[in-house]
């Protein structure tokens, strides 16, 4: 939005105003027991609800006393890494499978899941002249902000929009989820063509294909994808489709499910936090961090130049200056990462396929001396700090050529089943507006007339 010069003149005058305010001491949060974030000293969560979609476990306790113990993430009771361990690389439906168990609480036989996927191919179809109408109007390069604005578009589209039934609410969430990676890649085209001037190619979905074939195919200018190439997008997907409930964009949607809102305000909503750095944009923070690193460290294979580069950073003396290494950390997870951990093993696959050993190798290093320097600067009162699924991701999407500005939404295509579960899951168990509380430190003031003011 331009602003003129008075504007910006007085938004300078009433940002001093503000910043005039007092910020809150811990010692506040700790005299009034708020927990910061939601979350307490050792890093756990506030338990706000209750939900049987999905579990993480970072922890267990022995003997009355609580230790950390590697990481496992569960989907409606089942452990991940067993769903990706047993695979079929002959259906590439791994993202769909995990959809159905987290929609409907089962997993699906063979002919259950082919099913689910003619049907999720049936709702690939966008209203007349939506591309046209919507997306290619106004196209900006943040795609997360075009997906939001096409997903409240819908509601125009839909005639039972505010119905939360759970018939139609189960209607509009399979449309999502299986519309959004259309929206994104066709978003991505649109900024490309009418900002960056490229050509405007669009291809349709392949009935055939699973969601992440689909996101090649529409993607790619030939349509053409290796077959580890699509297992691994569709394993980003399933490792990224849910996440213990506890994560702020699903937080989010129960809120604004709670307020008996409609689903495209709801998931739009959920797509705005997630597209935060703190939340589903890190990642692309990640990619920065290292194209930082390869331009400062002359020897990726010299451990002791990394390790003196990445203390820079620890430092707040390199890269952003912030003192963060992203990707590194988690508010949960502590010895591992279980996303992070099956991500690992196919990203050095998918590496060795496409002759870039030589990157991850440096990935793998950066990850052992940041545990180490962490470890050893800062108190980590959780028991450990690992990479994160982050730390790992953006490189994935790196390689399958995906570009930096689709990073973020492909996990919003993934994450569409986690929000629409909860979102059933809210409206069919709850029936209550979530409603926190704050404590006011104001204390009270009197009214001074306008004449009488300075």
């Amino acid at each position: 939005m331009t602003q003129t010069h008075y504007q910006l003149t007085e938004i300078a005058k009433l940002s001093k105003i503000y910043q005039e305010n007092p910020r809150f001491t811990e010692q506040q949060y700790k005299d009034n027991q708020v927990k910061k974030g939601l979350r307490d000293e050792s890093g756990a969560g506030v338990i706000t609800g209750l939900t049987d979609i999905s579990d993480v476990i970072a922890k267990k306790v022995e003997n009355g006393v609580t230790i950390a113990i590697p990481g496992e993430l569960y989907y409606r009771g089942i452990n991940v890494r067993e769903m990706i361990d047993n695979y079929n690389d002959e259906l590439c439906s791994g993202f769909e499978e995990a959809t159905y168990l987290l929609l409907f609480n089962k997993l699906p036989n063979k002919a259950e899941l082919l099913e689910f996927n003619k049907l999720l191919s049936a709702y690939r179809k966008l209203p007349k002249n939506f591309v046209r109408d919507v997306i290619m109007k106004a196209p900006n390069k943040d795609i997360m902000n075009s997906i939001a604005r096409c997903i409240l578009a819908l509601y125009s589209y839909d005639k039972h929009a505010l119905d939360n039934s759970l018939d139609n609410v189960l209607n509009q969430s399979l449309a999502l989820i299986s519309l959004t990676p259309m929206l994104a890649v066709y978003a991505y085209n649109a900024h490309m063509h009418y900002n960056e001037g490229k050509s405007l190619i669009i291809h349709e979905p392949r009935p055939d294909y699973s969601t992440a074939e689909n996101v090649l195919h529409m993607l790619r200018l030939d349509n053409k994808f290796t077959e580890l190439e699509a297992k691994v997008l569709d394993i980003a997907f399933m490792l990224h489709a849910e996440h213990g409930g506890g994560n702020n964009s699903t937080f989010t949607t129960h809120v604004v499910t709670s307020a008996g809102t409609d689903t495209y305000s709801t998931i739009t909503a959920a797509l705005c936090s997630l597209k935060g750095p703190r939340h589903g944009g890190a990642n692309i923070k990640v990619m920065e961090m290292f194209a930082d690193i390869k331009k400062h460290v002359s020897d990726w294979s010299d451990e002791e130049e990394v390790r003196a580069y990445v203390a820079k950073i620890l430092a707040g003396e390199a890269y952003d200056k912030t003192g963060l290494v992203y990707g590194m950390g988690h508010a949960i997870y502590s010895i591992s990462d279980p996303r992070a951990q099956v991500f690992k093993e196919f990203v050095s696959e998918l590496a060795s396929e496409k002759g870039r050993m030589k990157e991850f190798a440096l990935y793998d290093m950066v990850e052992k001396v940041s545990q180490e320097l962490i470890c050893a600067k800062r108190k980590i009162v959780k028991g450990g700090v690992s990479a994160n699924v982050d730390f790992y991701s953006g490189f994935v999407y790196n390689m399958l050529g995906l570009p930096v500005e689709l990073f973020t939404p492909m996990f919003a295509v993934a994450r569409m089943s986690g929000w629409c579960a909860h979102r059933l899951e809210e409206l069919y168990n709850n029936g209550k507006i979530i409603r926190p509380a704050y404590v006011s430190t104001n204390g009270r003031n009197a009214y001074v007339k306008l004449e009488d003011r300075k």
